[in-house]
């Protein structure tokens, strides 16, 4: 099984590191707002 770990970048400039499985669903929800950058 593969694990992803990314990096985006944030509205406020700031950076968000995280990790998932499944790196399409995770960047969905962070497009989506429900989970915070």
């Amino acid at each position: 099984m593969a694990f992803y770990v990314y990096l985006l970048r944030c509205s406020d400039g700031s950076y968000y590191i995280g990790h998932t499985d499944n790196i399409e669903v995770r960047l969905a929800q962070h497009q989506e707002g429900t989970v915070k950058c």
